[in-house]
């Protein structure tokens, strides 16, 4: 079967689609990939590509066509809405002056959702069906992120989205909560199913080096917050959270990750002189993870009191189930139903920092032993949910 992937993030940059890609070829699909230059997340161009000109890759098998597109550089708004819409733009005028062969076209979308529109071109230009994988939902997300107030502006954007749907054939969502905002918009139910995302080889494959990293990881209870350290995170009220244990000086809090909140939240610590209990490694490689999960006792899950997260599952969750640890959270809906239901961990909403320091410390007072159950609780669950094989079977079944 001949697919057309359509992403506007690509290899190098870090997301679930290389893998898609590479497991469609492993199954013998003839794989093209129409995507941009990568400069995610950094804002700047990789090493070997320029915004000018059309480059053409081979990927693990698979054909990768690059079209130019504006790099995010700082990421402000303005840079971002030439980014996104540059990849429209060059995206469609590809499409249309090349020949396109697929017998299937599916977008990956983690944002912006403006990336479908030139899968939706070429949908209309091979007649092949197009399947769509919601990993954010718009407009909801986009007024989460920038506060937005604008009922105009949020219209237009609802518009937009009711319209790309309207085009797609089949949606798939990364979480079971995305599915009602989605048929509110028109959408037949019937054509939307749910495609979990999956924790990324790394987890599975490479063996955790207990010594690695030891010299950084301090002595104690280690609860691990891995990822994105942004305003979503909600730094500000694990730090609250981590003031609450001050009575357990073992229990160390350590964020492996960077990113915009990071500096504030780093002189919060220090003014309230916590520094030798709350900790900031800063950003390493996927690769490196397993080497820090390995000295964690839990995992930490977080993000703000938005309606939008709610629904959301961060991949973060897949991650730390896979590797077998129990995991902790302060966030509010499909999320917590999973920690929940897979009996891996304890939860609180987003916002509640009382609870989750509550929390923390009944795992500090745990037996080892109830933690390891847990930790095992939450890898037979993603083993039975969320495996790549399963995900990657279900969408080729489907779309």
């Amino acid at each position: 079967m001949k697919i057309l992937v359509v992403s506007q993030y690509f290899y190098p940059e870090e997301f679930k689609v290389n893998e898609m890609v590479e497991e469609f070829v492993k199954l013998g699909h003839e794989v093209t990939v129409l995507s941009g230059k990568p400069n995610y997340p950094k804002g700047e161009f990789f090493k070997g590509y320029k915004f000018f000109g059309v480059q053409h890759e081979d990927y693990k098998g698979a054909k990768v066509i690059r079209v130019p597109l504006i790099k995010r550089g700082k990421g402000g708004a303005i840079r971002l809405a030439m980014n996104y819409f540059s990849f429209v733009f060059f995206g469609q005028l590809y499409v249309r002056m090349h020949k396109i062969e697929a017998d299937k076209i599916i977008c990956y979308e983690p944002s912006p959702i403006t990336m479908a529109y030139p899968a939706i071109l070429a949908r209309r230009k091979t007649k092949a069906p197009f399947s769509f994988w919601v990993q954010d939902l718009w407009p909801e997300s986009v007024a989460a992120a920038s506060n937005l107030k604008n009922p105009f502006i949020f219209k237009m954007l609802d518009k937009m989205v009711r319209d790309i749907y309207k085009n797609c054939d089949h949606i798939f969502v990364q979480s079971p909560g995305f599915i009602d905002s989605i048929v509110e918009k028109g959408v037949d139910k019937n054509i939307i199913s749910v495609a979990y995302n999956w924790a990324e080889d790394t987890y599975i494959h490479i063996i955790p080096n207990k010594e690695k990293y030891l010299d950084i990881i301090p002595k104690g209870f280690v609860v691990m917050f891995a990822g994105n350290v942004g305003e979503s995170q909600d730094l500000d009220n694990i730090i609250k959270a981590a003031e609450l244990t001050k009575d357990y000086p073992d229990i160390k809090w350590v964020i492996v990750g960077d990113g915009r909140k990071k500096a504030d939240a780093e002189k919060q610590v220090k003014g309230k002189n916590m520094d030798d209990r709350f900790l900031f490694l800063g950003r390493y490689h996927v690769e490196e993870m397993p080497h820090f999960f390995v000295h964690a006792d839990a995992m930490l899950v977080s993000l703000k009191d938005e309606y939008i997260f709610s629904l959301t599952i961060p991949a973060k969750t897949q991650s730390y189930m896979c590797c077998g640890k129990p995991i902790v959270t302060m966030v509010s809906g499909e999320a917590n139903k999973i920690i929940k239901e897979a009996n891996c961990g304890f939860t609180a909403n987003s916002g509640n920092y009382k609870t989750l320091a509550e929390n923390v410390v009944k795992m500090y007072k745990s037996d080892k032993n109830k933690l390891n159950e847990m930790g095992e609780n939450g890898k037979k669950y993603y083993y039975e949910h969320f495996a790549k094989q399963i995900v990657i079977d279900d969408i080729l079944a489907t779309m």
